[in-house]
């Protein structure tokens, strides 16, 4: 119950302060350019990397990229740029 009425409480605060939801809530920010590019940001880890698919770990679930000739082209503590030809992004509970 409690936590419930903390996240309320932190929604109103967010939205009457008008911050940023993506950084108080280490929420997932995803950028698509097109088919063949994706910026990631705010994730944990990587999980599984091939060139059909990337698995990554985020604070609120996991998020799944396929495609086709997958490849990271960078990546930091904060964020990540992938191209390829991205077919699907799923998104997987914890």
């Amino acid at each position: 119950m409690k936590k419930k009425k903390v996240s309320h409480w932190k929604e109103h605060l967010v939205e009457s302060l008008q911050l940023p939801r993506d950084l108080v809530f280490q929420e997932s920010v995803i950028t698509l350019l097109g088919e063949r590019e994706i910026l990631l940001e705010n994730y944990r880890r990587i999980l599984e990397y091939n060139r059909e698919h990337l698995l990554v770990l985020t604070s609120q679930c996991k998020i799944r990229i396929q495609g086709k000739n997958l490849e990271v082209l960078y990546y930091t503590g904060d964020e990540m740029k992938v191209s390829g030809q991205i077919l699907d992004v799923t998104y997987e509970s914890l």
